[in-house]
């Protein structure tokens, strides 16, 4: 269940999205928030470098295992615009990261790719759940789903 501070971590989510697309990048944004409240680490899409695997959820597994313990690992949770692909749900499941909150999900992105008739991406948009079955995970939120689909459709220009 998605409360108010959920809410709050979200927007951020949305915004860093946002920076990544004016910055040329596709949009997706995340954030690290410890079992405190306290933000962490932040990020957003850094893809146009050419280097498809500069996913902010990706990145936050990374800092993690390097400036976390297991225990603050697992009671963090991690926001972000979009729900974790396959490769950052596995990052996020082997560095053993807590409660995922995204505020749009694979299924929705799918949908509005083919109805904009854009191509699928060269990886199943698996859900978070079928990589790391034992996830804990709340999304999408349907609020802010209607700004995600319109940063997506600004980045594809359709």
């Amino acid at each position: 269940m998605v409360n108010d501070t959920d809410l709050r971590h979200l927007r951020r989510c949305v915004e860093l999205a946002g920076q990544a697309l004016e910055s040329g990048d596709e949009p997706f944004g995340s954030v690290l928030v410890a079992s405190d409240g306290t933000v962490l680490f932040e990020d957003h899409n850094h893809v146009a470098s050419g280097d498809r695997t500069r996913h902010p959820e990706f990145a936050i597994a990374r800092w993690a295992a390097s400036a976390l313990t297991p225990g603050e690992r697992a009671a963090a949770t991690v926001y972000t615009s979009g729900e974790h692909c396959p490769m950052c749900a596995a990052a996020h499941g082997w560095v053993g990261l807590g409660r995922i909150v995204y505020a749009s999900s694979s299924e929705q992105l799918s949908g509005w790719l083919a109805e904009w008739g854009v191509a699928a991406p060269p990886v199943r948009p698996l859900p978070v759940r079928e990589v790391v079955p034992g996830a804990v995970v709340d999304g999408p939120v349907p609020e802010l789903a209607a700004s995600i689909r319109e940063l997506h459709r600004r980045f594809l220009g359709v």
